[in-house]
């Protein structure tokens, strides 16, 4: 267990990033705040602008790209300049939440009463395959017994959020899509993507339905619009920051996506979700609020989940990703819809598509029409 903190103990949390890993770690490091800890949090480029709407997280910026994947000298200036930060302090607390060695060097120096570092060789200090990353960080920070918890954590909204970029629509409905996502310092995971095909065949179906479809995602997403070219949809691509972004959310009665960060922000929300997973199990990653959906693609195929929380298979045609249909999105997205309307907050559930035989031969999706 944790031990018991004074009204000056102090944490240093080192997760530079990714997005939707930083969220899942927020409810855990929020409890260890709700137990007498000032937090210090080490984030990287893309992570800062999101944690700094915490009040009660005291946000160290780290050039994580230079430590990271920069030259030599870049490295070492990334370094000491995260060491010039952290190491003239004293900590009761210093978590590294990777597994990757590199991390634990980096935290080598720092002065800490108690270190915790990931670990794949402890069933303690590891994030247990099948579980929700939310409760795994919880109860490794926390040292939370490993036995029967009826119920996950929940998203933890940012209290000083900016005021919305939108208005909410009146009289239509407005929908929120985030084709493209999938990146961040280390790279690509474009097997966690939709087919860009599908997204535009959904969103032909929806705007025959007269609604307001909007295209969100970061500057990096900028290839998504020449696929949505000659479709009445808003190009808010790149446009908002991360805190700006979950407030657009709010205005959306929907969003849907796959696994990727802006899954994570959507969660942060008020919006209902449509979450669309392959290669990644969402029993791990879906927002555990009310009013979210995780479609799980694949199903009947031995080769899903192939991410083993750190690489994907070789796989040269996502088949699990193909094999959800926009007709399904669209099916679950009516019954999030109805419900909202109902006034219903129903918890968070998982569905995969139907009719895969017990043999476990299962059709994909044909986006050619």
């Amino acid at each position: 267990m944790i031990p018991s903190s004074s009204p000056d103990s102090d944490a240093l949390i080192l997760k530079f990033g990714q997005i939707g890993d930083v969220i899942m770690a927020i409810p855990a490091v929020k409890a260890l705040h709700d137990q007498g800890y000032a937090i210090h949090w080490a984030a990287g480029r893309a992570a800062f602008p999101l944690l700094k709407c915490y009040s009660w997280i005291d946000v160290l910026p780290v050039d994580d790209k230079a430590i990271l994947v920069g030259s030599t000298s870049d490295r070492l200036r990334g370094i000491a300049d995260l060491w010039r930060k952290v190491i003239p302090r004293r900590f009761d607390l210093c978590a590294t939440l990777y597994y990757d060695s590199r991390f634990r060097l980096l935290a080598a120096p720092v002065r800490s009463k108690r270190k915790l570092v990931l670990s794949r060789q402890s069933r303690e200090n590891a994030l247990l395959a099948g579980r929700h990353h939310v409760d795994e960080y919880a109860r490794v920070l926390l040292g939370e017994e490993d036995g029967y918890r009826q119920s996950s954590r929940s998203p933890v909204r940012p209290d000083l959020l900016p005021p919305s970029p939108w208005s909410k629509p009146e009289g239509t409905r407005r929908i929120g899509l985030f084709p493209g996502g999938t990146s961040n310092v280390l790279g690509q995971q474009t097997l966690r993507r939709w087919p860009i095909e599908a997204y535009v065949l959904l969103v032909k179906q929806l705007l025959e339905r007269g609604w307001e479809i909007v295209l969100l995602g970061g500057p990096e997403d900028a290839w998504i619009g020449p696929h949505f070219e000659g479709l009445a949809v808003q190009d808010a691509i790149g446009s908002f920051t991360l805190p700006e972004v979950i407030v657009a959310c709010d205005t959306c009665d929907a969003v849907i996506t796959h696994d990727t960060g802006p899954l994570h922000l959507a969660g942060l929300s008020t919006t209902s979700i449509v979450g669309i997973f392959g290669p990644t199990d969402p029993a791990t990653r879906v927002p555990r609020r009310p009013s979210v959906v995780g479609i799980w693609g694949g199903q009947g195929f031995a080769c899903r989940p192939c991410y083993d929380g750190r690489d994907f298979a070789p796989c040269t045609f996502n088949g699990c990703m193909h094999q959800v249909t926009p007709a399904l999105v669209l099916r679950e997205l009516d019954q999030l819809l109805e419900e909202r309307e109902r006034g219903e907050r129903k918890p968070w559930r998982v569905v995969c598509p139907e009719g895969t035989s017990r043999s476990g031969s299962a059709g994909l999706v044909n986006l050619s029409s």
